[in-house]
């Protein structure tokens, strides 16, 4: 590959992205396999170090997915595109409609690693909810997976006197979801406040969303409010950075 006086760019990183534009173009499609480290090496003539390193840009960039015992193939689940207003609208939950039905389509999802328990409140939490560091709150614990393929993790704080008693305390919180009990329950959401960020995951969080090394995570923190600014719920949600289009659609 030649390299012109202008061009600085490291010889990954042009390899890279010619195979980058040749998945743009269509030349390769989701599910082909891409040239291994050898065909790299013998292409290019450069070191098995510098074809590892121009695969690696590809999967950081969750472009790319290794197949144990395969080689590195084009990846094929197609980006959750997450419609962060639509999602949260009243005319979703308050109809018995799942928030998530706004961004997943016809497409499948699953719900699982499930676990609902009562533990004292995390000093962080018990700030943002405006709760005595001594009181109890309802956890709710899962995992999303959509088409086979784990996108996010969820963990839901709410103050564990307010739902007592209700089936947000079960597995299964019915139709609508959290948000329509905690109508039911006199403590309808009427605003929400996101705040985003993103990190390099934790090892359990890399495991659980079965993360290619070196792909970053993006952190929501969700806070309900029902009348009068009162917290109602806070929900820490990791996602997948790499299944993820972050969509906000409002007017000006």
């Amino acid at each position: 590959m030649a390299t012109t006086g202008g061009d600085r760019q490291p010889k990954y990183q042009q390899i890279a992205d010619v195979l980058r534009e040749s998945i743009k173009s269509g030349e390769r499609g989701p599910g082909d396999r891409l040239p291994g480290e050898n065909d790299l090496m013998a292409k290019y003539g450069v070191a098995r170090m510098t074809a590892r390193q121009a695969l690696g840009v590809l999967k950081n960039e969750g472009i790319a997915e290794s197949r144990k015992g395969a080689g590195v193939f084009v990846r094929a689940f197609r980006p959750l595109r997450r419609r962060g207003i639509q999602r949260l609208s009243q005319e979703q939950w308050g109809a018995g409609r799942s928030i998530w039905s706004a961004d997943i389509e016809d497409r499948t999802l699953v719900v699982d690693q499930v676990t609902v328990t009562e533990k004292l409140v995390p000093e962080r939490i018990a700030q943002v909810l405006d709760i005595a560091p001594d009181e109890a709150v309802c956890v709710r614990e899962r995992r999303f997976v959509l088409d086979g393929k784990p996108v996010l993790l969820a963990t839901s704080y709410l103050p564990a006197a307010l739902v007592a008693g209700s089936a947000i305390t079960q597995e299964d919180t019915g139709p609508g979801g959290t948000y329509a009990r905690l109508a039911e329950l006199g403590a309808k959401p009427v605003h929400f406040r996101e705040e985003v960020r993103s990190r390099m995951p934790s090892q359990d969080e890399a495991n659980r969303l079965n993360l290619s090394m070196g792909t970053p995570v993006i952190l929501i923190c969700r806070t309900a409010f029902a009348d009068e600014g009162r917290p109602v719920e806070v929900n820490e949600m990791t996602l997948d950075s790499a299944s993820y289009i972050l969509e906000y659609d409002f007017d000006a």
